[in-house]
Order: structure tokens, then C-alpha cells, then sequence
């Protein structure tokens, strides 16, 4: 019953206790109402919209306690949990940007960058205005390796929240992928500008310093981040990383050990301590180490290849070969993979009646060192195919006249139809390496053209007397792992000062001021023939290093040429280097190794090298003078 209450009252009241959310107080009005008045519109209309209300509120509070869950399961690192019930929930609650938010972090966490793409741009198109959002969708393009972009997204995120300290140090980051070292740099001080405790920043800014052979510099900045967070065992192997490029290799295990003592599971500080370990040419500990790094990470394709190089450098050939192939799995080797239609030879399928491609992965000194083993291939296949870098092709088909040899053309690999199956070559040595140990090491298997080997020779002539020996010593790429293996110029010394030699420029790139200071230092011309391009008339590079008595080179494409086309090869080399091992040293009985161990100078490899030429040019007198 109403009892003192007029109906108009009631109905007033009920609705006060609804926008209040007094859910049933004003339920017990409405049915007070329709108990006497059954057919009351507002009293019913009244109810109905509580019913509504309290069905929203039950799925509010459910989805709540659902995303309270999700955000539990990524605090404890369940990410592959997250990205199931995070799928589930968005397809029921599609307008959750949290929810999308929390997908794309735990993918990211997976290395699934292409879903972590797709869940953050979706939150970016339910929150334009949401920096945090850029800002991982950024890191995300980064996983993808699209740097560029991921570039543009972060200064978006920059312009949405100028202060976003977190989008600078990505940036940065970035930057330094692309090899933008200065702008990198820049970066990561704006980040710290903005945020002076900022501990991974001043870490990231070491790395940069590092890649920049600042290494002081980088200690410096490293060593600001531990003042920050003393447990900060990424540091630590960041310290170790940077002694051990300059050299102070005792102290760099020291520093990778203090990060694996705070983070006993830190894979990449036994990869880094395998990399010092094996600098000290302690081979054997780091394998040790490398394959502690894979126990914890056992998926990681940069230690299984670094892992590689060290069993194939103690003997263990036929491991190594086969941990050889993660480099597919790598981030280089995913770049460059091929996809086509026809299998991959397991090196057991017999080739008899099939015809095999087979194709360059690596430069053009791998390409040349391993078409050695052409001639083992094609005498078990029906007909192989040679495919190669473009500017390989003239020499390769002049020296391996029975196999089809043509450049290499990625546009259609899905839809190609004229082969069985295909091998990179890379994967030789894994299947003829019983018959590459047995046979002996030819002295030369190139054959450059004859007519222009005669052109060289009278060239040579012209310019003075002989010997004549060319002279190669620095890559086109550099880093601070591979200047260990480039001496400057000026320690050349021992080999650019021997008198009555005439030497010969085999630099293919970045040669001309270190040509001028070899004349400034010693008064020595290193002749340069500006109408040869060495970078890319490889056909008639070998020609030049057939006319030439010796050839005098760091581990460069120069040496692998020379030797390959027979000619007595003199290479300076960094012991410890990865590279340094059955798979990628040259082939042939032409080539001779002068190893200098990390903690040593390049003196006495030059002095060794200089006695071989002292020997040589003895040999020419006594040819010319013999009676």
C-alpha cells in the first residue's frame, strides 16, 4: 500500500533513490506503486531501467575483476596466459584499450611483434591522444626491425607528452640501430635531461658510447647507472663488454661475473663471458659459457652461433657445423633467408637425376672461398645451379665451366620452377666435410682471364721494379669488435719501409687518406689504378692479384681473390676472431696466417711478414742474376 504517500510522491522518490544508485529503495517504490497501480507507465518504465541498471553493474564489476586478473597474470610474467584471456575479453569488450594494451605488451614479451603491432595500434585508434601508447608501439616496430617507423612513432609520442622521458630513451635506442650514433646520443641526454635518475638511460647512452670506440666515456656512463641501481646487472655485463674491447680482459670476466651473482639466469652475461673467455683464448671454458647462456635460453640463435665458432675452433667440426645452422634464426640471417616453393637438400636425398641451386648468403670472400666445393656438389647432381652476386659471376663462370653460374634474382624465389632443390652454401661444409678434410688443399681453383693477368703484368713493369705486392688492411664495415682485426695503417711499418718493393693498392673502399699518410709517414707510394674499380670488377681484380708476386692483407676480400687464384698470400690476423676457423679461412696452400693473440700488438706479426718478402725478393734476385 501507498499508505500516506500520493503515487506522484512515490514515483518522485523512487527516481531520487535511483540517481542516488539506491538500486532497492527504489525498486521497493516502483512494485509499491504497481501493486496497486498494475498498469502505471512510469512506474514500469521506472522498473524496467533498474533492471537495465543493475545488469550493467553486474557486467561492470565482472569485467573489472576479468581485467584485475589479466593485470595479475602480467605482473607475474604469465604472457602467454595474458594473450589468451586478453583475446577472449576484446572480442567480447572490443572497445578495452587496457585490455589491447596489455595483449600488445605480453606479445611484445614473446617475440610476437606482429600481433604486439596490431594490439597497440588498436589502442592507439581507441586513444589518439594516449603517449604511453606510441611509445610501445614503437618498441614493437623496432621488434618488427622497421626502425624508421618506429622513429616517426616515437616523436609522436613526444609531441602528444614533451616530457615523455621513457619515448626519448627508445628513440635513442633506436637511433643507434640505424647507426645515427650522434643524434643517439642526443636523445638519450634529452631523456636524462628530463629525468636525472633515469638509470636504463645512462645505460643505453653507455652502449652508444661504446659502439663508438668511446669507451671511457662509456664507463663513465655505465658506471652512473650503477650509482642509480647498484643491482643493475645488465650494467655490469655492459662494463664487462666495454673492458674487454679495450683489452683489459681479466677485468671484463671480473664484471660479467659480478652481473651473473646479482642475476644468476642472465643468459646474455654468459654469452658476453664466453666472448672474453674467448678472447683470452680460453677456448674450451667458453664453450662452458655458451652453453650455460643456451641451458637458460636455449631458442637464442646468437649464442648457438657464437657457440659454433668456438667448437669449430677446437676441432669439434662436425658440432659446430651443425650449430652453424642457427644462423638462420638470427636477426642477419632472417634478413637474408630465401622462401621458394622447392625443399631444402638434407645432404642425404640422392641427386642423381636432380638439378640443385645453389646460392650465395655472405660476402663476396665467403661467396669465392666456398665455390671450392662446386666440383664436389656437381659431380653428384644431374646439373647445379651457381647463383651469386652479380659482379662473381664472369670469374666463376670462367673457372667452373661445367656448372651454370648466373646472379642473383630474390623478385620471384616463391614461384620458381627450374630446380629440384636448393642448398645456401654456407650448408657445404655440413655435408661434404668428410671429403673437405680428406682431399688435399689446392693451390689455386680460380682461373681469371689470361689476356688481362698479361695486361697487369706489363702494367706492373711500367711502374718499377718488382716485387709487386698488393696490399689490403681494413673492411668496409667496421665495428668495435671487428677493429680488432684492422691494424692502422702506421703499423704497417715493418712491411711498408722495406726497400726496392713496389706496392699495390687492394683497398677497395676508404682508401685515399691512408694513402696519403703512408707517403707522409715513409715516403712510400702505394700506387692506386684509378681505372680499376676494385669494388665491383672482381673478374678483373683477380686478374691484378694473378700478376702479382705476393699479396699482404688483413682478413679482407682481397686475400681470399688472391689465394684462390694461387698467389702467395700473407694475412695478418686477429687469432681470437669468431671468423677464425675451418669454415672461413681461406681454402687453398697459397695462403699463409700470421696470428696476433688480443693482448698483442701487431709488431711482430708485421716483422714475420716482413721477412717473407725479404726472402722473396731474394728468390727474384737470384732468378734474374742465376747463371
Amino acid at each position: 500500500m501507498l499508505s500516506n504517500l500520493s503515487v506522484d510522491q512515490a514515483l518522485m522518490k523512487a527516481k531520487f533513490h535511483a540517481k542516488k544508485g539506491e538500486i532497492e529503495e527504489a525498486e521497493i517504490l516502483y512494485q509499491t506503486v504497481l501493486k496497486t497501480f498494475a498498469k502505471n507507465k512510469r512506474a514500469q518504465e521506472g522498473l524496467a531501467s533498474l533492471n537495465n541498471h543493475k545488469v550493467d553493474s553486474r557486467y561492470r564489476k565482472t569485467s573489472q575483476e576479468m581485467v584485475n586478473k589479466i593485470v595479475d597474470l602480467y605482473d607475474q610474467g604469465k604472457f602467454s596466459t595474458v594473450v589468451d584471456q586478453a583475446q577472449a575479453f576484446t572480442k567480447q569488450y572490443p572497445q578495452a584499450y587496457t585490455v589491447w594494451n596489455l595483449l600488445g605488451a605480453s606479445a611484445a614479451q614473446l617475440g610476437m611483434s606482429d600481433q604486439a603491432v596490431t594490439a597497440f595500434k588498436k589502442v592507439i585508434n581507441l586513444r589518439p591522444d594516449y603517449a604511453d601508447a606510441y611509445s610501445n608501439l614503437g618498441n614493437a616496430l623496432q621488434d618488427q626491425g622497421d626502425i624508421d617507423q618506429a622513429i616517426k612513432v616515437y616523436k609522436k609520442a613526444i609531441l602528444l607528452k614533451p616530457n615523455y622521458a621513457e619515448a626519448y630513451n627508445n628513440m635513442g635506442i633506436a637511433l643507434k640501430n640505424l647507426g645515427k650514433l650522434e643524434e643517439s646520443i642526443i636523445a638519450h641526454n634529452k631523456a636524462l635531461s628530463l629525468k636525472p635518475d633515469y638509470a636504463d638511460a645512462y645505460n643505453n647512452l653507455g652502449n652508444v658510447l661504446k659502439e663508438m670506440g668511446k669507451y671511457n666515456e662509456a664507463i663513465d656512463a655505465y658506471n652512473k647507472a650503477i650509482l642509480l641501481n647498484p643491482h643493475f646487472a645488465e650494467v655490469y655485463s655492459n662494463i664487462g663488454s666495454a673492458l674487454k674491447d679495450q683489452g683489459k680482459l681479466e677485468d671484463a670476466i671480473l664484471a660479467h661475473n659480478k652481473a651473473l651473482s646479482l642475476k644468476p639466469d642472465y643468459a646474455d652475461a654468459y654469452n658476453n663471458l664466453g666472448i672474453a673467455l674467448q678472447d683470452q683464448n680460453k677456448i674450451k671454458e667458453s664453450i662452458y659459457a655458451y652453453k650455460k647462456a643456451l641451458v637458460i635460453k636455449p631458442d637464442d640463435a646468437e649464442i648457438h652461433q657464437n657457440l659454433s665458432f668456438m667448437l669449430l675452433r677446437n676441432g669439434k667440426i662436425k658440432e659446430g657445423l651443425a650449430e652453424y645452422e642457427w644462423r638462420w634464426k638470427t636477426k642477419e640471417g632472417l634478413s637474408r633467408q630465401r622462401f621458394f616453393s622447392k625443399p631444402l637438400w638434407n645432404g642425404e636425398t640422392s641427386l642423381k637425376d636432380k638439378k640443385i641451386l645453389l646460392w650465395s648468403e655472405q660476402g663476396i670472400g665467403d661467396t669465392l672461398n666456398w665455390s671450392s666445393c662446386l666440383p664436389l656438389l656437381n659431380s653428384q647432381a644431374k646439373q647445379c645451379i651457381m647463383e651469386c652476386q652479380d659482379k662473381l659471376v664472369p670469374l666463376l663462370q670462367r673457372s667452373f665451366p661445367d656448372i651454370e653460374v648466373i646472379p642473383e634474382n630474390r623478385i620471384l624465389d616463391s614461384e620458381r620452377d627450374d630446380f629440384d632443390l636448393h642448398l645456401p652454401m654456407g650448408s657445404l661444409y655440413s655435408h661434404f666435410i668428410n671429403k673437405i678434410m680428406q682431399n688435399v688443399k689446392p693451390d689455386a681453383f680460380l682461373v681469371p682471364n689470361p689476356e688481362r693477368v698479361n695486361f697487369w703484368k706489363e702494367r706492373l713493369d711500367n711502374l718499377g721494379k718488382g716485387p709487386y705486392i698488393g696490399i689490403s688492411w681494413k673492411s668496409s664495415v667496421v665495428s668495435a669488435y671487428r677493429r680488432h682485426s684492422y691494424p692502422t695503417i702506421s703499423e704497417w711499418s715493418p712491411v711498408l719501409t722495406i726497400p726496392d718493393v713496389t706496392f699495390i693498392n687492394l683497398q677497395y673502399i676508404d682508401y685515399e687518406d691512408d694513402l696519403s699518410k703512408v707517403q707522409d709517414e715513409f715516403g712510400v707510394t702505394i700506387h692506386n689504378f684509378n681505372d680499376l674499380d676494385q669494388y665491383d670488377d672482381i673478374d678483373d681484380v683477380a686478374a691484378l692479384c694473378k700478376a702479382l708476386d705476393m699479396v699482404v692483407s688483413t682478413k679482407v676480400a682481397p686475400p681470399f681473390i688472391s689465394s684462390a687464384v694461387g698467389t702467395p698470400t700473407k694475412i695478418a690476423n686477429w687469432r681470437q676472431s669468431s671468423y677464425n676457423n675451418i669454415l672461413t679461412n681461406p681454402v687453398t696452400s697459397s695462403y699463409e696466417m700470421f696470428d696476433r693473440d688480443t693482448w698483442e700488438t701487431w709488431g711482430n706479426v708485421f716483422n714475420s711478414i716482413a721477412e717473407n718478402i725479404f726472402e722473396l725478393k731474394n728468390k727474384i734476385t737470384n732468378s734474374k742474376y742465376r747463371l
